[in-house]
């Protein structure tokens, strides 16, 4: 029983970082804060047309998927300023790629959002 205790202690203590991370997200970092402020216009867009099961499933999906590669991004990013805080060009690489995931990802948010908005206006 005590093992179980702690093993939910150390779960719950999980989730407090992580809620703590989402903080630290979202109070300092402006790319986080422009994905969440273009994924409250998806929702809203997404009720408005009344969106069906699966593309909802498509949109939270993508979301997702942004927040979650800027929240990587980010963290690579400030691990590499810790590490190195001055210039050096193999860390500038690093950040560079990392910044890539986002925008690879972001642009696949761009195109499903375009394949599920764009028959769903067509049909309003």
């Amino acid at each position: 029983m005590k093992s179980a205790l702690a093993s939910l202690r150390k779960t719950f203590l999980s989730f407090r970082f992580a809620i703590k991370g989402l903080r630290f997200l979202t109070r300092r970092e402006h790319n986080f804060r422009f994905h969440l402020f273009a994924m409250g216009g998806t929702v809203i867009a997404g009720l408005f047309l009344d969106l069906p099961k699966t593309d909802w499933a498509l949109i939270i999906t993508m979301c997702g998927l942004v927040l979650g590669t800027e929240a990587i991004n980010t963290s690579i990013e400030k691990l590499a300023d810790h590490v190195c805080p001055e210039h050096h060009p193999a860390i500038g690489v690093i950040k560079d790629i990392a910044a890539a995931g986002v925008l690879i990802i972001s642009l696949m948010a761009l195109v499903v959002g375009l394949l599920v908005f764009i028959p769903a206006l067509i049909n309003y």
